[in-house]
Order: C-alpha cells, then sequence, then structure tokens
C-alpha cells in the first residue's frame, strides 16, 4: 500500500485570529486524542502550539517529496509536532529536518523561497476542496473510500478488508 499525503491547512495563511471558543475546541479534541492514541496504541503525544501556520511545513514538504526525501521528512515533521510539542511553523527547525532526513538545508531555505512548492500546495488545497473536506485527518483509500477525523484503528482495518476483498474479487473475474 503506497501513501501519498496532501497538503491541507485547517487555517491557511490571512485567516484570522482563533476565538477563544475554537481554541477551547482544538485544546478539548488534543486531550482526546492523547487518550485515544494512548489507550489503542501504547505510546503519548505531546502536540506543538495550536494556532501556528504550517505553510512553510508543506511548502518543505513539497521540495522534499521532489528530492524523494518526502515520507522521511513528513514523518519527522509530524514527529516533531505531535511527539515532542515543537512549532514547526519555523525555517531554522525544518531545515534542521532537513539535514535530518539528508537534505541540504541551503537547499531547502532556496525552495521555500520558490513558487513551485506553493503552486503544488495550492494545487493539494483545490483537491481537497473539490472533494468536500474540510478537516484533518481525512484519508483516502484507493480514491474511493473517504474516512474524515481520528478514527479508531477498527475503522481503518474494515477499510482495509473491502479494498482486499474488492481487490480479491477482481482478481478471481480476470481468472474466468
Amino acid at each position: 500500500m503506497m501513501i501519498h499525503w496532501r497538503a491541507f491547512m485547517l487555517r491557511p495563511p490571512g485567516s484570522p485570529p482563533q476565538s477563544t471558543q475554537i481554541r477551547a475546541m482544538v485544546e478539548q479534541e488534543h486531550a482526546y486524542m492523547k487518550k485515544q492514541i494512548q489507550a489503542e496504541f501504547g505510546f503519548d503525544l505531546h502536540p506543538g502550539p495550536i494556532g501556528i501556520s504550517t505553510y512553510a511545513a508543506h511548502l518543505a514538504t513539497k521540495y522534499a517529496e521532489a528530492q524523494g526525501k518526502g515520507d522521511a521528512f513528513h514523518t519527522t515533521v509530524m514527529n516533531a509536532y505531535w511527539r515532542e510539542g515543537q512549532s514547526v511553523d519555523g525555517k531554522e527547525l525544518l531545515k534542521h529536518i532537513a539535514t535530518q532526513v539528508g537534505l541540504k538545508s541551503k537547499d531547502l531555505a532556496t525552495a521555500l523561497e520558490t513558487t513551485t512548492w506553493a503552486e503544488a500546495v495550492q494545487a493539494d488545497i483545490a483537491l481537497a476542496d473539490k472533494n468536500a473536506i474540510t478537516g484533518v485527518p481525512a484519508l483516502v483509500f484507493s480514491e474511493k473510500y473517504l474516512v474524515l477525523g481520528a478514527q479508531p484503528e477498527q475503522v481503518l482495518k474494515r477499510v482495509i478488508a473491502a479494498i482486499r476483498k474488492e481487490a480479491q474479487n477482481g482478481k478471481e473475474r480476470e481468472e474466468i
């Protein structure tokens, strides 16, 4: 199974400041996710700050993908935010992560200033809009099954089982 990460920002550049109510709701969501992840997978989440701009991280991820380091970069950024409580909006952290995954920090700094990666991020955002995706996580399996929100592991296993069953049925039909 191949994973293809797409850029999506809950609060794109130019968004108004978060209200107190929205910030409180996000904090409650983080608390719920921490409990769910601990219960299901046995590890602790320590999310980074709420309300930061992830735009530079999305640009950097697109650049890393083009260099063949997208998965490693994305995983390291996600761990920095969700497991280490870091703010992933800073270019210095992103350059540090770049070197961790085998990219040159100088090249990443240059890439963050080009429009190429901004266009790729905007294309992902437009795709989410076209498919009425308004939140994260949003998982699309086999370009057919959309799973929205943080779901229990069992939900994901059911979707994967359905995909495998369809694939098996397709093979059986081809052999007839």
